[in-house]
């Protein structure tokens, strides 16, 4: 029997993510056939999603094995949890998005938490597109390397309309407050 087909999409909370959200729920819609599209209309047909939001200790793996902060770490994990549950909430709103949705954070650097989970030939990997340079450092960007190195399909959506909008009026002063609204970030204590 056919495994069911698995699509494992990135979130980090960030405009391109939710677009890739959301597309990764069209593609398992699709994939699943929906109500009615298929020769065994049984349980082993549908498709499912799999939610990642990888997180990593302040200082990567190596600061915190050198001093290791228990405190710290786990305020660091309920942030990522609080994270991937915001961005769940701003993508689908507490609606059914009408396929199996499994959300997970992982600890882990991004690119091997997605590489690990989209891991079958029959998965389906789909990440938003990569943030500017400064928020990455020197590191390539997440997708890039992600498309050179899967053992599966990856699709990469492309910055979605608001964010560019966003992105081009940033570059004339627009409120921090404005991008607080939209959703481009989850920001606290603004002016007030």
């Amino acid at each position: 029997m056919a495994e069911p087909v698995r699509v494992v999409v990135g979130v980090s909370g960030s405009l391109g993510s939710l677009a890739a959200l959301h597309r990764a729920v069209a593609e398992a819609r699709r994939a699943g056939g929906g109500a009615g599209g298929g020769a065994g209309g049984g349980a082993g047909g549908g498709a499912e999603v799999l939610v990642l939001h990888a997180w990593e200790p302040p200082g990567g793996e190596f600061g915190h094995r050198r001093s290791p902060c228990p405190p710290l770490l786990s305020a660091v994990r309920a942030a990522a949890e609080e994270r991937l549950a915001g961005a769940l909430v701003e993508a689908f709103g507490g609606a059914d998005p009408g396929v199996p949705v499994t959300a997970r954070t992982v600890r882990g650097e991004p690119v091997a938490v997605l590489l690990a989970a989209a891991d079958r030939p029959g998965d389906l990997l789909v990440l938003g597109p990569s943030g500017p340079w400064w928020h990455r450092g020197l590191r390539r960007p997440v997708p890039t390397r992600c498309v050179r190195a899967a053992r599966c399909p990856v699709l990469v959506v492309p910055r979605p309309e608001l964010a560019l909008v966003l992105d081009g009026l940033s570059g004339r002063g627009v409120d921090a407050e404005l991008r607080g609204l939209v959703g481009s970030g989850r920001r606290t204590g603004g002016r007030g």
